[in-house]
């Protein structure tokens, strides 16, 4: 996909949502994170049903540990890997009150020294929270950016690399939204929706499906 063509593409995807949102419910960048952490493996509809009554009572890292890893076991239950994760919600939030003063840190390397915290949660959450012009690559965003050609790579990390470059700089900050949401409800692993796509004509994709 050529320069011209990734500013098409862009365009088309703001123009049909301008200000386009993360589906996990939070109310501040510590449910922010957890949301995130939470999210592994999950689809955001079931980690909302969790988050829900779990956040109305413990939406600080204070408030997580006083709750303990039992109980946040209890409100998690529905979502796949629970144990591990409510294990890993309890240690960040120790690691935030004892590291950070019980407030998320706004830089990737911070962030990543936190249980349960990769490289794709660190970037979504300052992308979504601190507003940097960060990629987190998960599978939609994988697929799509491979599949359209807008940034071909083996690994999410190579995607990243690639995207960063090849974005255009006015559409970095909300890039990463536009791309998950377009694969999960647009460029769908098994069956894209190519008819009602609105950057068919730039895409490369060699087998694009027609109107039945």
């Amino acid at each position: 996909m050529n320069r011209q063509e990734r500013e098409t593409f862009f365009q088309r995807l703001q123009a049909a949502n301008p200000e386009p949102k993360g589906e996990l419910d939070y109310t501040n960048a510590f449910t922010l994170l957890v949301a995130v952490v939470l999210s592994a493996q999950a689809t955001d509809v079931g980690v909302n049903k969790a988050t829900g009554p779990l956040f109305a009572i413990a939406d600080t890292p204070d408030k997580m540990l006083a709750l303990g890893e039992a109980k946040v076991r209890d409100f998690i239950k529905t979502i796949g890997l629970y144990k591990n994760k409510a294990k890993n919600v309890i240690k960040l939030s120790e690691q935030l009150i004892a590291d950070h003063g019980g407030e998320v840190p706004p830089d990737r390397e911070a962030l990543e020294t936190l249980a349960g915290v990769g490289r794709k949660t660190a970037n979504v959450v300052l992308n979504i929270w601190f507003g940097q012009p960060t990629i987190a690559v998960d599978t939609h965003l994988f697929r799509v950016s491979n599949r359209t050609g807008l940034a071909k790579g083996k690994t999410p990390l190579e995607v990243e690399q690639k995207l960063l470059k090849r974005v255009p700089a006015p559409y970095l900050q909300h890039a990463h939204h536009w791309l998950i949401l377009h694969g999960r409800y647009v460029c769908k692993a098994r069956k894209p929706d190519c008819p009602a796509c609105v950057v068919n004509d730039v895409c490369r994709f060699k087998g694009k499906t027609v109107a039945a």
